[in-house]
C-alpha cells in the first residue's frame, strides 16, 4: 500500500515532479502572454497602492439616462464627451465605457466606433432618451481630465479591485516571500524539477492590473505535499495554488480558483492540477455582501487549511480497485459515457505511463485527464475533465 504523508520542511533546491498526471490549465498563461509591462507588478503592495489610488479618485453615482447629454464637435470627428447631471465639465468615455454605453442603449459598439463623433452622438442621445430602464450608474474618475470609467445598470454591485487585493494580502503579505504564499517558481523541463526560488521580474510575475481589471496568481511551492509514490518509487509531490480576478468596471465577474498542482512552467501554464475548485460572484445588487461573507472567507479558509483531506482523497482513489480484467476496464468506462475509441485510448495511456493497465479509480482519472489534454476542442476537454473530477469525488 502507498504511504501518503505531508512534507512540512521547506524545499529550496526544487523538487522533481511528474507533470504527465492531472490537468493542464492555461488560464494564468493566457494572462501572462497578454499583459504589457505597465500591467505587471512585482509585489502585492505596489499593486494594491495603484488600484487603491484610482478608487480614491473615482466617484460613482446613479443618474437619469435621459438627463445625460452627449456632445460632439464637428471640428473633431473623433472626440465625443458627455455632460452628466451634477457635473459641469464634460466627461470623456474610455474605450470600455463607450462600449458599455452602446450596449445599454442596444447600439452595436463596433459600428458606432466607425461613425464620426457627431453622428455617433446623435444615435447615443436618442438611445439615452428612450432608455427603458431610465437610470444608469456611472463611475467617473478625475486624473487630470474627467474620465468615464464605467456605465452600468442602476443595480450593479461594485466590488472594488483593491478590496480583492487587500483580501489576498491578508494571507499573502507582499506576495513575494514574507509569507508562504508567493509568485511561483519555474519548472526546469530538462530535469523535470520545479524550482520555487526565482527572482520576481516583469517576465516572471503573476500579479496584474489594467485600467479595467486585476488578476493574481500565488502558490505555496516551498512546502510540497507528498501524496503517494510514482511508478519509479519517487514521491508524487503537489503544492497549493490559487488565482483570483475582478473588474470594478464590469468587464468580468469576481472569482477565485483554488487547486493543487505539480509545477508551473516559464509560460505560466499550470501542470498536474488536481482538486480544482472555483467560485465566482456576479456584480449584482448584493455582490459586496457575498464577497465579504463567501469569497474572502473561502480564500482564507483554503490558505490556512490542512491538505490532509486532499491527501486522503488521493489515497482513497489509489486504494479503490474497480477493475482487474480487460472486460472490467471496458465496462467501467463505457458505463460512464466513454466511447469505445476513448475507452481504448484511456487504457493505453495508463499502460504507457504507468507500465500497467488501470485498476484503481486514481488510475482511470489519470488516464481520462491525459486524454483530455490531447483535445483541442475546449468543450470536449472540459467534458472529459468533468468526468474525471466526478470519479475522484466519488472515491473520496
Amino acid at each position: 500500500m502507498n504511504t501518503l504523508t505531508l512534507n512540512p520542511q521547506p524545499v529550496s533546491a526544487g523538487f522533481r515532479v511528474d507533470v504527465s498526471r492531472g490537468e493542464r490549465i492555461g488560464r494564468v498563461s493566457s494572462e501572462w502572454f497578454s499583459r504589457p509591462d505597465d500591467e505587471r507588478y512585482l509585489n502585492l503592495t505596489d499593486l494594491h497602492d495603484t488600484v487603491r489610488r484610482r478608487t480614491e479618485r473615482a466617484h460613482a453615482r446613479t443618474v437619469e439616462s435621459r438627463a445625460v447629454r452627449v456632445e460632439a464637435s464637428r471640428d473633431d470627428a473623433e472626440r465625443l464627451s458627455l455632460i452628466v447631471p451634477g457635473r459641469d465639465e464634460p466627461v470623456s468615455p474610455t474605450h470600455w465605457s463607450f462600449g458599455q454605453l452602446c450596449s445599454l442603449v442596444s447600439a452595436p459598439a463596433s459600428y458606432m466606433r466607425q461613425l464620426p463623433a457627431p453622428l455617433a452622438g446623435i444615435n447615443l442621445q436618442h438611445g439615452l432618451l428612450s432608455h427603458r430602464a431610465e437610470l444608469v450608474k456611472t463611475l467617473e474618475a478625475d486624473d487630470g481630465r474627467i474620465e468615464l470609467r464605467a456605465v452600468t445598470g442602476p443595480d450593479y454591485g461594485r466590488i472594488w479591485d483593491h478590496e480583492l487585493v487587500a483580501a489576498v494580502m491578508k494571507i499573502a503579505g507582499n506576495g513575494i516571500g514574507d509569507t508562504r504564499w508567493k509568485v511561483p517558481g519555474v519548472l526546469d523541463w530538462a530535469t523535470m524539477t520545479h524550482n520555487p526560488i526565482v527572482d520576481v521580474t516583469k517576465d516572471t510575475t503573476t500579479l496584474y492590473a489594467s485600467d479595467r481589471d486585476v488578476f493574481l496568481f500565488l502558490v505555496d511551492d516551498t512546502h510540497p505535499i507528498e501524496a503517494g509514490r510514482l511508478p519509479n518509487g519517487e514521491p508524487d509531490l503537489y503544492f497549493r495554488g490559487f488565482y483570483a480576478w475582478n473588474s470594478e468596471v464590469g468587464s468580468k465577474t469576481l472569482g477565485i480558483a483554488s487547486f493543487y498542482l505539480r509545477a508551473v512552467c516559464q509560460n505560466r501554464n499550470l501542470w498536474g492540477v488536481e482538486g480544482f475548485e472555483e467560485i465566482s460572484i456576479r456584480h449584482s445588487k448584493f455582490a459586496a455582501q457575498r464577497f465579504a461573507h463567501e469569497a474572502a472567507p473561502a480564500l482564507t479558509s483554503f490558505a490556512n487549511s490542512s491538505p490532509a483531506p486532499f491527501v486522503a482523497g488521493i489515497r482513497a482513489a489509489r486504494e479503490r480497485i474497480v477493475a482487474r480484467t480487460d472486460e472490467d476496464r471496458e465496462s467501467f468506462l463505457r458505463k460512464r459515457g466513454f466511447s469505445k475509441p476513448e475507452t481504448t485510448k484511456i487504457i493505453e495511456t495508463v499502460l504507457s505511463e504507468e507500465g500497467r493497465k488501470p485498476e484503481s479509480i486514481f488510475d482511470f482519472v489519470q488516464g481520462i485527464t491525459a486524454l483530455a489534454r490531447t483535445k483541442t476542442n475546449q468543450d470536449t476537454r472540459l467534458d472529459l475533465e468533468g468526468k474525471a473530477k466526478k470519479l475522484m469525488e466519488r472515491a473520496a
